[in-house]
């Protein structure tokens, strides 16, 4: 007779780890720390903070702390400790001889994130590229343990396989995906070019992960896309087209969430994704409301669009969810600012009448018909704006062209309607 029994895959027990030297916030980041470890299927036993004036150089917590540390696994079965911070490759070996619990950090925890949840294969590149470029200067001194594959958090992703390469293997690999990454480059690049042609206005949704971005884009375009409450739901850029109340239509991009102390090499790999950002006309900066951090993840997102040379751009700050936070009170330091709910649809009309004010002197493709008696306005338009059509008919010169918005108002009278499609 048979018998059939149920395979199933227990979470990994881990302790969270961080030092205080007063840098930031150690308890809020921790805390964060355990959101990313349940978003990547952890179970947390205990968190374990220490307060010095710096890390160890070569254990990151001091000798007491360590030894408390190592009773601890001992006494319980744990499976893995998290450092909230970047350790040094020979912080991590001699942390995991003196435990014998494997151990990653705060950099390598995001990077298994990105890896569960990357679907393109544009993603999947830009999460292995990071990953590559982690690891490359952490394979000195690994022996033993370079060949375990067993799986587990921050053993996922595509880049798990290379790990057992050689330097010059894994070298040689990052090249190929830089490679790769820049044909994709030049497409989006191509794309780009062929949207300021035609005049689309972008608005680009930034902001901290799990603010909510995704579920904005389900409420203003009926996108469908996945959104989740969990960190970095969403990897891969989507765009949608959007009408504004105005009669204008927009393309909508949602974009990857950031976080606190957000990798470099992760911003790197990611950056062709991220230059939506940089050419697009609006940005929205939505924020958690309920959340208490809500003013740090604002800054945190300016600070990582700034990085991006994007600092220049109109940017509107959307505090989301405020139905869960209805009294409290709120600071726009842009001067642009508006309360909303995307989950319950609240506050999306004055969203958007919001967007159209600020999108009012961006340029736009109109198709005019001129009289031949105005041709100062015609050779005005060649030199200003870009002139797609041009045609001599009967009744006045025919153009299709980009103009600026702010040159709208002097041609409002030569405006055609647009035809319906």
């Amino acid at each position: 007779m048979a018998e059939f029994f149920e395979n199933s895959t227990s979470p990994e027990v881990c302790i969270l780890v961080s030092v205080d030297t007063g840098e930031f916030d150690a308890y809020v980041s921790i805390d964060e720390l355990e959101e990313l470890a349940h978003t990547a299927g952890a179970e947390v036993f205990a968190k374990l903070i220490q307060k010095r004036d710096k890390p160890d150089n070569a254990t990151f917590l001091g000798g007491g702390k360590l030894w408390e540390l190592k009773n601890i696994c001992d006494n319980n079965e744990i499976d893995l400790l998290i450092f909230d911070g970047e350790l040094t490759p020979s912080q991590q070996r001699n942390i995991e001889n003196f435990t014998d619990v494997r151990v990653i950090d705060r950099t390598m925890l995001i990077l298994d994130i990105f890896a569960l949840n990357a679907r393109t294969s544009e993603g999947k590149l830009q999460v292995e590229l990071a990953q590559l470029k982690y690891s490359l200067p952490r394979l000195g001194g690994k022996g033993a343990e370079m060949s375990r594959l067993g799986g587990g958090i921050g053993t996922r992703g595509p880049g798990e396989s290379k790990l057992e390469s050689d330097r010059r293997h894994i070298r040689r690999r990052i090249n190929a995906v830089e490679e790769q990454l820049k044909t994709l480059s030049k497409r989006r690049l191509l794309l780009r070019e062929r949207r300021k042609k035609n005049a689309v206005t972008t608005v680009a949704i930034v902001g901290y992960t799990n603010a909510g971005k995704s579920t904005l884009l389900n409420a203003l375009t009926n996108a469908g896309v996945l959104a989740e409450n969990k960190l970095f739901a969403t990897l891969d850029p989507t765009s949608r087209a959007l009408k504004l109340p105005d009669g204008r239509s927009v393309l909508l991009v949602d974009t990857v969430g950031f976080i606190s102390r957000l990798p470099h090499d992760l911003v790197e790999a990611f950056k062709s994704t991220l230059e939506e950002v940089v050419y697009a006309d609006l940005i929205l900066n939505i924020c958690d409301a309920s959340d208490i951090e809500f003013e740090e993840h604002l800054k945190v997102t300016r600070r990582v669009v700034a990085e991006l040379g994007a600092s220049d751009k109109p940017m509107l700050t959307v505090y989301n969810k405020c139905d869960k936070a209805p009294n409290l009170r709120f600071f726009g330091e842009t001067g642009n600012d508006v309360r909303i709910s995307a989950l319950n649809k609240i506050g999306l009309d004055i969203l958007l009448e919001t967007m159209c004010t600020l999108l009012e002197n961006t340029r736009r493709k109109v198709r005019l018909l001129l009289p031949y008696s105005d041709g100062a306005t015609s050779s005005k338009i060649r030199k200003e704006g870009a002139v797609i059509t041009e045609e001599y008919r009967e009744d006045g010169l025919y153009m299709e062209a980009v103009l600026d918005g702010r040159f709208l108002n002097n041609v409002k009278n030569y405006i055609l309607p647009e035809t319906e499609e």
